[in-house]
């Protein structure tokens, strides 16, 4: 697909191309991205890592990213929220290539009018599973900050954020967790 986008990918496996290399799986990777308003000083770079492991501190931890779609839109209108199941890698035909699993999180046409954020809900096949989508890494903008949309039911005392994405159906896009969000997420 990569040298023929145009063409849609075959639908039966014995139809793909056939691969015998190796898949290297990561669970973390480091987004880079310039930032100068915060902690890095101004005019400097930014980093922070993006994690996708079965066991972080006895848990499952499975980020969520922003995924710029397209370049030509400012904001949240170019992109989708990514949540990170797998990062590998794979030589093929003397290219590298480095991607990650992810389930989308679609958003909204606009805003929430009381709080100004944007609100996602993952997206489902018509099976009502995630959808499943393998992306490029490089169209990983930087970490995403999901807030659940708790509605009016009293959250139980024992409940673990551990589950959250997986226990809400809606979540508020958080564009108030730094300086640069803010205007990332906001950028028209």
């Amino acid at each position: 697909m990569h040298n023929h986008p145009d063409q849609q990918p075959p639908t039966e496996i014995e139809n793909l191309p056939s691969f015998e290399g190796e898949i290297r799986v990561y669970h973390s990777a480091v987004a880079i991205y310039y930032a100068p308003s915060d902690l890095c000083g101004a005019g400097g770079l930014y980093h922070e890592h993006i994690c996708s492991t079965p066991l972080f501190h006895g848990h499952e931890r499975r980020d969520t990213v922003f995924v710029v779609l397209d370049e030509s839109k400012g904001g949240m209108e170019g992109m989708e929220i990514g949540r990170v199941l797998l990062f590998f890698s794979f030589h093929y035909r003397q290219e590298s290539f480095s991607c990650a699993l992810t389930n989308w999180f679609i958003h909204d046409e606009e805003p929430d009018r009381d709080t100004g954020m944007w609100t996602v809900q993952l997206e489902r096949d018509r099976q009502g599973q995630p959808t499943i989508e393998v992306i490029d890494i490089d169209t990983i903008a930087r970490g995403a900050h999901l807030l659940p949309i708790y509605g009016s039911s009293r959250v139980p005392d024992d409940f673990s954020h551990h589950g959250a994405l997986d226990s809400y159906n809606s979540f508020f896009v958080n564009h108030f967790i730094d300086h640069h969000a803010h205007k990332f997420i906001t950028t028209s």
